[in-house]
């Protein structure tokens, strides 16, 4: 989906010189002389690596769809942590660094959201609110 320079809100991912990005902060500038642009704060979703980027309002910027689903968080295998889906009932092996400190926090059972571009998983979700016991 194709969008103008300035059409791009905060929350929105984007692909840019071949990667996925997350919009952070849009900033829309119209300086006295010249075009009108927006200055964008950029997170990788991969690495998490930031980029401020400046797009006039000419220029078309390809905005991503991700394809959002619901998984249950089955267990932990060392490097990768296995999760399944609840429509297909396939297991998907996502690298614990994607999940990051977070994976302390997933229970057997827990119902998560898996992020997906092209079928690759890019970003987990885990529910706002924990019931977890201190021991």
């Amino acid at each position: 989906m194709k969008l103008n320079g300035n059409a791009v809100k905060p929350g929105n991912v984007i692909e840019h010189n071949g990667r996925l990005w997350t919009a952070v902060k849009v900033e829309h500038v119209k300086p006295g002389k010249g075009g009108a642009f927006a200055q964008i704060e950029l997170r990788d979703i991969r690495d998490g690596t930031k980029l401020n980027e400046r797009f006039r309002s000419s220029e078309t910027i390809e905005r991503v769809i991700l394809e959002e689903s619901e998984c249950t968080f089955l267990y932990d295998d060392g490097d990768n942590l296995v999760f399944m889906h609840s429509e297909t009932f396939e297991q998907i092996s996502i690298n614990s660094d994607m999940v990051g400190d977070s994976a302390a926090f997933l229970q057997d059972s827990m119902v998560v959201t898996v992020s997906s571009h092209e079928g690759d998983p890019i970003s987990v979700q885990l529910p706002d609110k924990v019931v977890m016991e201190i021991v």
